[in-house]
């Protein structure tokens, strides 16, 4: 070591690049030393001149990683709904099929009420609502998915409810996910997200099951979403 030259070692971790710094520091330091006259002083002015002399300049990089965008769940609220032809959505017994059927009085308490749970959508938009529909009091929710070669409506058991919190687009779970387009005074439709193209929709005929269709089908795709009527059950009949 230098005469007049101190090494402090202190007890910090040093990255790579800081120890190659150093080791060039101690290297011209010795050669600046060696080509010094004998019986100069060595002195902390020339210590930091050399030091910026062999300065590299460091620079950290912090990578961020975004979060994948996904659907947010938001808030819920139950709804008696009706297709345009006044006609309520019943769940058949012991199925997992749900019917548009026209009721006759005192048959009120068949009817479907749904609990429509709102999402926020990855990117914000004023066209539509993002949704999904799940039988009041049950697990139970309406999905569309492929069975076959065109989608079709389906009636599935979330046993955790949780993992609808948040949906990635593009994964599995988005087929519980469909676009509600207000249409007019408490009438919507209701488009598949991954399938676009496809409407939640009525047969023309009564007591026929709800499926999906695209717009030229000749079916209703026009549902009315109203505040839920008391004492109505899961909508067996």
């Amino acid at each position: 070591m230098p005469e007049g030259l101190d090494l402090e070692i202190a007890h910090h971790p040093l990255t790579m690049k800081r120890v190659v710094n150093l080791i060039i520091a101690m290297d011209r330091l010795k050669g600046k030393v060696s080509e010094s006259p004998r019986g100069t002083e060595f002195t902390d002015d020339n210590l930091l001149n050399m030091l910026l002399e062999s300065a590299v300049e460091e620079r950290t990089v912090f990578e961020r990683t975004a979060k994948p965008a996904q659907y947010t769940y938001n808030f819920q609220s139950p709804y008696s709904v009706m297709d345009s032809e006044q006609r309520h959505l019943v769940r058949v017994p012991n199925s997992m099929e749900i019917h548009a059927v026209m009721l006759q009085g005192g048959t009120g308490n068949c009817q479907v009420q749904l609990n429509m749970a709102t999402y926020l959508p990855p990117t914000p938009s004023t066209e539509a609502v993002t949704v999904t529909l799940c039988i009041k009091d049950t697990n139970l929710y309406l999905s569309c998915h492929k069975e076959g070669n065109e989608p079709s409506l389906h009636l599935e058991a979330v046993n955790d409810k949780d993992s609808l919190l948040r949906i990635t687009p593009g994964s599995d779970m988005v087929r519980f996910l469909f676009h509600k387009h207000v249409t007019g005074l408490n009438n919507s439709t209701l488009v598949s997200v991954p399938f676009s193209n496809w409407y939640i929709s009525t047969a023309e005929e009564n007591n026929k099951p709800v499926d999906m269709c695209q717009e030229s089908a000749r079916r209703h795709r026009i549902f009315k979403f109203l505040p839920p009527k008391p004492a109505v059950s899961n909508g067996e009949c």
